[in-house]
């Protein structure tokens, strides 16, 4: 093993490179590096990965290639040269021509990304125009085979609706169409199939591998998923706090990860074998970028940091041909590896303390729903009559028990989020009945369905749209309290407010910024914790954890597990990510077309499923192939590499 500059092309190989980037650095107008001297390379064809926690800068990196760095930021050295052409050196009109042409890049929240006022068909339309010169009936052609290669049903209606008639899922889909649409040499996708149910995720995933396969399309995959890592990647950078600290070939890192951050990922996964354990999150945050930190950046968060770990920032270090780690237990031939003098981080993990064991009583029933339908009119002509019913819930029937959890999964546009909804009367029901603690909420009245919807709470798929831009976290979270007399005084309030922050892995002194300071999973903690905030019987969770980086997903599986057991909280959980089905769940109800297909304990349905659709979802699920792991068992999946 050797020792190499601080601004090395960890795991470049042989052979002609697409895009190579050395030393790039992005900054604050003050000087701060929130990008720190980042090299790597991507092949045509090839897949880097860029994994991660939320608020590492894996985003401000492909701002930054991208020439879309917001106001305030600046590139302040490297390079980064596509083909041979350096793309800092480019004039603003030829860095438009690259930008949705050579480089095309998916966004990772679709909902700022699409123009309201435009109809999906138009917005992929103003693509194909600029890139393929089509227009008219051949453009709307071309979009309507996009909608489907990316697996919108019935893309001949749904290209004439406007993005707010689309589900998270489905806008994310559209995005995906519009970046295909140019056929672009590099596609930076920023968490592309963070909205998708594992159906629509492996078809998109197998999308991007054809579209590589028959064009040589490179990408650049920005992501917090180990699976989708496993299943695409060729290179795997992983990046903390502005640098990246390991990188190797997708085998190497699923072998053996060296940094003891990419450790502590694999750790934090969730799965059937630690349901009755904490699992192992990372304890504290990842350092504010640009904060002028000293040492290893990691050092605060990690259990086998020394006093050099504090004092000297580790150099990158090559350990096997095509792997490196910037880390001081690899430096001088490895000899601290194994070393271990910090102890004081080990009680954060809580990693032997088991969960205490559900006491042997039968739980009451909380929410008892019977026969539940929402039905939408389809409205067309000048007159916009009524020509039929689109049928989102068709006869739903569940029951959720005192202290349980109840886990609702199917694919994106089944209904599971318009479900949760009628069930806060959010949207009314066309017919059935909804109890909760043996009180019928259909029918009440507006103040009466105020006073029951104190005990339950929703948690909504995509937290910038929930959250008001205008108002600081702590007014967001104080609201709520206040309508309803919770906390007293407003200092009590404050103090409610620290609390929740704290257990939702936020900084205190975040209260005071706006919503948009925050990263996508730091939102989503933000939403969590102003759902806890009026103490809640049964919280009603919209894909809590999609958006959120594993080692942050443990952290809050933890804490809903903890307060279920601490309040005998309840949750109806709609997710598409069986592991933490698997994990968290008691009883689960698969759902498609507006129907309970399946319903069972959790053993019964991903274990031993019985419809057919059941067995589709499972067998969509990436599976981590590392003898460090036992994943969800479900049928082998194909691999790229």
């Amino acid at each position: 093993m050797n020792t190499l500059s601080p601004s090395p092309s960890p795991a470049s190989g042989g052979g002609e490179s697409l895009l190579n980037v050395q030393g790039l650095v992005t900054q604050l107008r003050n000087g701060a590096r929130i990008v720190d001297d980042i090299s790597f390379t991507i092949k045509a064809g090839e897949t880097f990965a860029l994994l991660g926690e939320s608020g590492c800068g894996k985003s401000m990196t492909a701002l930054s290639l991208l020439r879309l760095l917001p106001d305030g930021v600046t590139h302040a050295g490297g390079t980064a040269q596509m083909d041979g052409v350096e793309l800092f050196g480019l004039q603003e009109r030829e860095m438009r021509e690259v930008r949705g042409g050579r480089i095309a890049m998916i966004f990772q929240e679709p909902g700022l990304s699409l123009n309201p006022v435009l109809t999906v068909g138009q917005q992929i339309a103003e693509v194909l125009a600029l890139r393929q010169d089509l227009h008219g009936v051949a453009a709307q052609q071309r979009g309507v085979e996009l909608l489907d290669q990316v697996g919108i049903p019935d893309a001949q209606r749904r290209i004439a609706e406007y993005p707010f008639q689309l589900s998270g899922g489905m806008k994310q889909r559209v995005m995906i169409a519009m970046a295909l649409a140019g056929q672009p040499e590099l596609l930076v996708a920023d968490e592309p199939t963070t909205a998708l149910d594992v159906t629509i995720q492996a078809q998109v995933l197998q999308l991007l591998r054809d579209t590589q396969a028959a064009s040589g399309m490179a990408l650049m995959l920005i992501t917090h998923d180990l699976g989708v890592v496993a299943e695409m990647a060729h290179q795997v950078g992983v990046m903390y706090a502005g640098q990246i600290v390991e990188q190797a070939s997708r085998a190497q890192l699923l072998a053996q990860p060296l940094h003891p951050y990419t450790q502590k990922l694999f750790a934090a996964l969730p799965d059937m074998t630690r349901r009755n354990q904490p699992l192992a999150a990372i304890p504290g945050n990842v350092p504010p970028l640009g904060g002028g930190m000293r040492g290893c950046r990691f050092a605060p968060r990690c259990d086998k940091a020394w006093a050099l770990c504090g004092e000297q920032a580790p150099d990158w270090t090559v350990v096997a041909e095509g792997q490196g780690v910037r880390c001081h237990l690899y430096a001088d031939g490895g000899s601290h590896v194994g070393w271990v003098e910090r102890s004081d981080t080990h009680h954060l993990l809580n990693a032997g303390d088991g969960y205490r064991c559900a006491p042997p009583i039968l739980p009451a029933s909380l929410l008892q729903v019977s026969d539940l339908h929402v039905h939408f009119p389809i409205r067309k002509g000048i007159l916009q009559r009524v020509v039929g019913q689109v049928k989102a819930v068709d006869g739903v029937s569940l029951e959720i028990a005192q202290g349980r959890t109840l886990a609702l999964v199917g694919e994106s546009g089944c209904g599971k989020t318009t479900l949760g909804k009628a069930l806060l009367q959010l949207i009314q029901p066309t017919a059935g009945s909804v109890r909760f603690a043996g009180h019928e909420l259909i029918g009440l009245n507006g103040n009466e369905l105020r006073a029951r919807r104190a005990a339950m709470q929703m948690v909504f798929q995509d937290p910038y749209a929930s959250l008001n831009p205008k108002m600081r976290v702590a007014e967001i979270l104080e609201e709520g309290m206040a309508a309803l007399n919770i906390g007293g005084s407003s200092a009590a309030r404050q103090a409610h407010i620290d609390t929740l922050l704290d257990q939702v892995g936020l900084a205190r002194a975040a209260k005071w910024r706006y919503p948009h300071e925050f990263s996508g999973g730091q939102r989503q903690r933000i939403a969590i914790a102003r759902a806890l905030a009026v103490s809640p019987q049964l919280l009603i969770c919209d894909e809590p954890t999609s958006a959120l980086d594993v080692s942050v997903q443990a952290q809050i599986i933890n804490l809903l597990k903890t307060l279920q057991q601490e309040l005998n909280l309840s949750y109806l959980f709609i997710t598409h990510n069986l592991a933490v089905v698997d994990y968290l769940a008691h009883e689960v109800c698969v759902m498609y077309q507006g129907r309970i297909v399946e319903r069972g304990t959790t053993d019964e349905v991903l274990h031993a499923p019985k419809h057919a659709y059941t067995k589709t979802l499972l067998a969509a699920v990436p599976v981590i192939r590392s003898a460090q792991r036992n994943p969800l068992n479900t049928a082998p999946s194909s691999v790229a590499g």
